[in-house]
């Protein structure tokens, strides 16, 4: 495995804080474009995210990086332009010096020589653990995870139409009056497909630290007209959102932000946390990252739905000895709010239902 240094900026003080990883592309981004929208469509990213995250560093700075003008678009400020000069400065010298600062840690053995490297496509919605593994997979595993966030619906009907080897989703556990699997279930097929065991999360309300409004529930979110981001349609988190908020009786159009959407869970703990908004939903790990209060309301299941014959292939047989194993166990430790269930174990389509009944 070849070690390559990086640069990492921080903020000067006590905690040494990192720069978010999205703020520099994004101040590229603004200076090629002239244009926020631009700029947040090159890097990937929502307007909401980008305008929170770019008055977010200009209070941690004292000034803006970024001068938005009506009529004149989007320019870097002075603050913004020493900023990527100096940052441009640096990865030019680095550059020069990666030849001899890269190393090889180790050298692999014969079976690991011998092995070839196995790729997994997969498609699912966002989770945290899953993100880690696949950041992490080493390499005398010999297996390669190609993930695409996508959202459970998006996912399943990629891997019905055979886009994908492997779809991510998950469902409630518990039997809840506001939950319609009819969706969930469209794209899978029970002689076909099978189901993998990942983790079991919790899910909720995601509120500044303190929870100052004390906030329970989607109708306290709409009585008090607080301000909430939501979850992208597709996404199995928007499906729980949406009939959550039609059990409690909460008229949508009451839901202020309700069109205001995130595609990732930090996401939406980090607009909570900058003061984007006042509440979302989404996972515990992600609102203990960002040290924010939560309000548990829901536990989930999170499956990984495979061809029934795919479970024998080399690829898949790599992945669920990964889960099973210790690697995996210490990663999902790492997040409030997950449990291992049994990960790796592979079960039919009946699995779902068994979740209704738990």
């Amino acid at each position: 495995m070849k070690l390559v240094p990086g640069l990492v900026w921080r903020l000067q003080g006590e905690s040494a804080e990192p720069l978010d990883p999205r703020l520099m592309p994004l101040l590229r981004a603004v200076a090629t474009t002239t244009s926020l929208k631009a700029a947040v469509a090159d890097c990937g990213i929502s307007y909401r995210a980008a305008w929170g995250l770019l008055r977010d560093y200009q209070q941690k700075l004292g000034e803006p990086l970024v001068l938005l003008e009506r009529g004149r678009g989007a320019n870097l400020s002075p603050a913004g332009e020493r900023l990527i000069g100096v940052a441009s400065a640096a990865e030019r010298r680095l550059a020069r010096l990666l030849p001899s600062l890269a190393t090889e840690l180790g050298a692999p053995s014969q079976a690991q020589a011998r092995r070839p490297r196995q790729q997994v496509r997969m498609a699912a919605s966002h989770d945290l653990a899953l993100a880690a593994l696949a950041a992490a997979l080493p390499e005398r595993h010999g297996l390669g995870l190609e993930i695409s966030f996508v959202g459970s619906l998006l996912a399943l009907r990629e891997f019905a139409e055979g886009r994908v080897d492997v779809a991510g989703f998950h469902v409630p556990v518990g039997r809840r009056p506001d939950w319609d699997r009819a969706s969930i279930m469209r794209g899978l097929r029970a002689r076909r497909d099978r189901l993998i065991r990942f983790v079991d999360r919790e899910q909720g309300l995601v509120l500044p630290s303190g929870n100052p409004m004390q906030v329970r529930n989607f109708h306290d979110i709409a009585q008090r007209r607080l301000r909430f981001i939501n979850r992208q349609p597709g996404s199995g988190t928007r499906l729980l959102i949406d009939q959550m908020i039609d059990h409690e009786r909460v008229d949508r159009a009451d839901v202020t932000g309700y069109g205001n959407e995130e595609f990732t869970h930090r996401a939406v703990a980090a607009t909570v946390a900058s003061g984007g908004a006042d509440a979302g939903f989404g996972l515990r790990a992600a609102a203990a990252e960002y040290r924010l209060a939560f309000v548990p309301l829901v536990r989930e299941r999170y499956f990984l739905a495979v061809r029934a014959r795919a479970v024998r292939t080399a690829p898949v047989e790599r992945l669920l000895e990964v889960l099973r194993g210790p690697m995996f166990a210490r990663i999902a430790r790492n997040f409030a709010g997950y449990r291992l269930e049994a990960p790796g174990t592979v079960v039919g389509l009946d699995a779902i239902g068994a979740t209704e009944r738990a």
